[in-house]
């Protein structure tokens, strides 16, 4: 009896999650923002990814929202190289949830031009387990794997490799060194997704990254930014929707986490 009522209340949180994810991106949608959730182990290259994508981005404008358990390093080092970014620190949480972005999104300013698109990407918190159960009202998931992790990792996490839109190997420029497989590693991944393009990246070298920036901006390009309409009036703001929506009513949604902007 305890086991059903676990786990009837965590069918709720993630209902309740993927409900206001589906606001989030709505929203977003309707300002003509492209939400990225970027997820991958520590050390896979995260920041330096963005980093690099951001400086090739020919036409959409970045904001960067930062996860992490501790700390605003990532952060504070975004900003001084020019780029909006905001830090959300969970203390302790494995990943991020969608209260979390919707109340951090609803503290920044896009400040975009008429007509012009913008791209939010998320780094969520560093591993390949919790983030990959939590939409978090992204567009697209981009899941960023290694070849110093080796060739396994599609085959230990088949659901982050399962649910992503878009797979950067990265760190290439090491592959004559490393005994990493990358037939087995493709083999894996299309075993998986059959879709979700792969792109072999360098953070070091540059390689293969303006092809991911030009991909993500084709993403954010299409966007109907005319699907949604929203009436936000700070914390319990309501969301109007359009009657082709399920539910077809306002809601209002109240959160409190622990934030810090930069």
């Amino acid at each position: 009896m305890h086991d059903i009522r676990k786990l009837n209340v965590m069918e709720n949180i993630m209902d309740e999650n993927d409900h206001i994810a589906e606001h989030v991106k709505e929203h977003m949608t309707a300002h003509g923002i492209l939400v990225v959730n970027e997820m991958g182990a520590p050390g896979v290259g995260k920041t330096t990814t963005l980093k690099n994508i951001i400086e090739r981005l020919q036409i959409a404008k970045p904001f960067v929202i930062e996860g992490d358990i501790e700390s605003d390093l990532d952060t504070k080092d975004l900003n001084a190289l020019g780029i909006s970014a905001y830090q959300i620190n969970t203390f302790g949480a494995c990943h991020l949830d969608a209260p979390m972005i919707e109340h951090q999104v609803n503290e920044i300013e896009f400040d975009l031009e008429n007509k012009e698109r913008g791209i939010l990407f998320i780094e969520n918190i560093g591993n390949l387990v919790c983030p990959a159960e939590f939409t978090i009202g992204e567009h697209v998931l981009m899941l960023i794997s290694t070849v110093t992790e080796g060739s396994d990792k599609p085959y230990k996490y088949p659901l982050a490799f399962e649910k992503a839109d878009i797979i950067l190997l990265n760190k290439v420029d090491l592959i004559p060194y490393l005994d990493f497989d990358e037939e087995f590693f493709m083999k894996g991944v299309r075993a998986l997704n059959k879709t979700a393009p792969v792109f072999k990246v360098s953070g070091k070298t540059g390689e293969g990254v303006a092809e991911v920036a030009a991909w993500l901006e084709g993403r954010a390009a299409v966007l109907d930014i005319n699907e949604h309409v929203h009436e936000h009036h700070g914390c319990g703001h309501e969301h109007v929707h359009e009657p082709h929506h399920e539910h077809g009513k306002e809601h209002e949604h109240c959160h409190d986490h622990h934030h810090s902007s930069r």
